[in-house]
């Protein structure tokens, strides 16, 4: 074990920040340098979750030794920080708080994965949580007892909602809220960041930056990472068990929220399969797949609407036009500052 008072290792945290546009906010007092497990928290504008999603990875129950990296993604106001602050200060977690004063979702994510290499050389096992969501108290012994059981790249779990607006449980059901497996093995892939585990040989076999950042306002480059480990031929495997529940504010519940989403998803969709799409025939295939779904997708909605909300039938519908409006040209872009309220 190597343990080093941070207030005389500001040299080695410099070392592992050397980024012009990211500077420590805080510390902890003392540092283990040979963990092998770091938490990554992308953090922007939910100060008061923030707190409870601290406060589940200091309950976690596990014999393992870990640390954090809270990357703040506000850099002029900063609410984030203070309370990563005093988790670190009284010890309660070890690691460091950054501010990327890049704004976006990429770039909040890049920071904090690429800190994390640098500044725990010994880690080899990373894994990521948001600020509004709460880890289950076994989920980091699940995730890591997973990933040496199997020699997964990446591990997934399922990420839950609960929404502060109860009176739709139904919701929990659609394909916006739904984990992408109800078991636990195998899996072909995963789709997102907001509960994994990758390796660092995942990360070394993939350029950088690790997240393309012609996903950072338009989300999913999270996936677009994915498909990448895939492609790669890199091993997945999911966790049933290793829940993190996700708090959807009432806002998100709304049936324009949930029609937008849909056609992010179809926009997120078809910007990943283009881009892994090789040479102009495949890209062709892929517009062509596009259009093809634009019909299909209204008899899908059509069988589903007998049995099903509207808004449930209207996903694949949404989808398949976020796709086609992808293909055009558009894309919405709703991890923009101004599109995003403190929480």
């Amino acid at each position: 074990m190597t343990l080093i008072p941070t207030d005389l290792s500001a040299s080695r945290i410099s070392d592992a920040v050397r980024d012009p546009n990211r500077e420590i906010a805080a510390s902890s007092r003392v540092i283990d340098l040979s963990v092998g497990i770091v938490v990554c928290i992308p953090c922007f504008r939910r100060p008061q979750h923030l707190r409870l999603t601290l406060d589940s990875l200091v309950n976690q129950r596990t014999p393992r030794s870990f640390a954090v990296v809270m990357v703040e993604n506000d850099a002029a106001k900063r609410e984030s920080a203070p309370v990563a602050a005093e988790f670190l200060a009284d010890g309660r977690l070890q690691g460091i708080c950054l501010v990327e004063q890049r704004q976006g979702n990429c770039q909040a994510i890049n920071a904090a994965f690429e800190t994390a290499q640098a500044l725990f050389p010994a880690a080899t096992r990373f894994l990521m949580i948001d600020d509004d969501e709460i880890a289950s108290s076994d989920w980091l012994e699940l995730m890591v007892r997973t990933a040496e059981a199997t020699g997964a790249d990446v591990v997934g779990g399922p990420v839950l909602p609960v929404f502060d607006d109860d009176s739709k449980p139904w919701l929990s059901r659609h394909p916006a809220f739904c984990p992408a497996y109800d078991y636990t093995g195998a899996v072909p892939l995963i789709y997102g960041c907001g509960n994994c585990l990758i390796t660092r040989a995942a990360f070394d076999r993939l350029e950088s930056p690790a997240f393309d950042l012609r996903f950072n306002f338009l989300g999913g480059g999270d996936c677009d990472f994915f498909v990448r480990c895939r492609d790669a031929g890199m091993v997945f495997h999911w966790t049933a068990e290793a829940v993190i529940t996700e708090t959807v504010p009432q806002s998100r519940t709304s049936s324009g929220w949930i029609a937008k989403r849909g056609l992010r998803i179809g926009a997120i969709n078809y910007r990943v399969q283009y881009k892994a799409a090789r040479g102009v025939t495949a890209r062709v295939r892929v517009f062509a797949q596009m259009l093809g779904r634009l019909p299909l997708s209204l008899l899908r909605g059509a069988r589903l609407l007998p049995t099903s909300k509207v808004v449930v039938a209207m996903h694949p519908v949404m989808v398949a036009f976020g796709a086609a409006l992808a293909a055009f040209g558009f894309d919405p872009k709703p991890y923009e500052a101004s599109k995003i309220v403190s929480g």
